[in-house]
């Protein structure tokens, strides 16, 4: 464990404090919960790549908080009615795709290294804001309300697009992988 690595692991800690402010109504509080954590991912990035600390568990962790900070959040926001169930669904269900798809690949291939795609980045950057803009219209510091169903929209199509990006940048991975195996 190394600096970086102890900054992720707190950021994974952080989650259950997070899901707690959102189903209780503190979205003031809970803003700040999840800007801080939203730092320490970009904090503990620098970090490695700074120091040369870039390790094989911070590849595998980085990602992997990233995916439980955004599920954990839009969950406990549909479950506090303020996203709708079927947008959480989907954005639950790409990120376990993609863990299920990434294990299956390591198991088979005996290693993984995953850049983000472009697409990836833009649905990451989408989902925060989302998230972003629920909680700063739920605790009355923006009034994003008329623009919400709008970006649910857009969060959709990110999520749905890199999703089927992934799976089929992998995909072929996979297939080519298997056939010069033979």
């Amino acid at each position: 464990m190394n600096i970086p690595n102890t900054i992720t692991v707190l950021r994974i800690m952080v989650v259950p404090v997070l899901v707690y402010l959102l189903l209780h109504g503190e979205y003031r509080t809970a803003i700040w919960v999840l800007l801080g954590a939203s730092l320490s991912d970009g904090l503990d990035g620098f970090i490695a790549r700074r120091f040369n600390l870039c390790t094989e568990l911070g590849a595998v962790l980085d990602p992997l908080a990233d995916k439980i900070l955004i599920i954990a959040s839009v969950l406990a926001l549909a479950r506090a009615r303020l996203l709708p169930w079927w947008l959480a669904v989907v954005i639950a269900g790409r990120d376990l795709i993609i863990i299920g798809g990434a294990t299956a690949y390591y198991r088979r291939a005996g290693q993984i290294k995953m850049n983000p795609s472009i697409p990836s980045k833009l649905n990451t950057f989408v989902q925060v804001c989302m998230v972003f803009l629920v909680l700063g219209t739920a605790a009355g510091m923006v009034n994003a309300s008329g623009w919400l169903p709008v970006l649910f929209g857009c969060t959709l199509f990110t999520t749905v697009f890199s999703g089927v990006h992934y799976i089929v940048v992998w995909g072929r991975k996979a297939f080519n992988e298997s056939t010069n195996c033979e």
